[in-house]
């Protein structure tokens, strides 16, 4: 009759552990992720009106990776940029996205805001959450050269509304990353360099 010792009983109980975790630990992960160079949201009498720039649209799945670009683009009286660019890539385990424009003017409620340069990325994998980040340089409002810092969600009044400098809302699955969110209460609510990423 055979003998299970003690370390016999450790393994086993190791195996059956591994038993229980390893379906779990295989399974295919969620992911999300979405780029978009720009969007805007205007009120009117008749309701909203949306539009976007350069959008990659939602990942359909691991696999997925998804790109949007064009050399200029514009809301008429409202929004103008050149060389948009937006990305999105899925991975077993992680995902990365991206957006920048460049040249951009925003005219909205009185107000003109500027930047030569405008990017966010957003990054998430599993078990370590999100992180993101965001770039604005040359950045004005009024035509006054306003300093940008390294940190989230720093915020400048403007008449009617207010500017987020690298808005960004995290969770422990993902992040989400707006470079610059430009909102005009009750008339506007645009976003420019915006990007997310999530795992689950």
């Amino acid at each position: 009759m055979s003998k299970i010792t003690g370390r016999s009983w450790g393994v086993i109980a190791l195996a059956a552990a591994g038993a229980i975790l390893l379906p779990g630990a295989a399974a295919a992960q969620t992911v999300s992720g979405q780029a978009r160079a720009a969007q805007s949201v205007v009120s009117g009498p008749l309701g909203a009106t949306v539009t976007t720039l350069a959008d990659t649209g939602t990942l359909g799945n691991a696999a997925d990776a998804r790109q949007a670009s064009a050399s200029s683009g514009s809301v008429p009286a409202l929004v103008t940029a050149s060389t948009l660019h937006a990305t999105t890539i899925g991975m077993t385990t992680a995902v990365d996205s991206e957006a920048s424009l460049a040249d951009l003017s925003v005219t909205v409620g009185g107000n003109t805001i500027g930047a030569g340069f405008v990017m966010s990325r957003a990054a998430a994998a599993q078990w370590s959450g999100g992180s993101g980040t965001a770039t604005v340089t040359d950045f004005s409002i009024n035509g006054v050269a306003m300093t940008v810092g390294g940190g989230a969600n720093q915020t400048f009044t403007i008449p009617g509304g207010r500017i987020v400098v690298n808005e960004q809302q995290t969770s422990p699955t993902g992040v989400s990353v707006n470079a610059l969110h430009i909102t005009i209460d009750g008339v506007a609510d645009v976003v420019i360099a915006s990007a997310s990423a999530g795992v689950q």
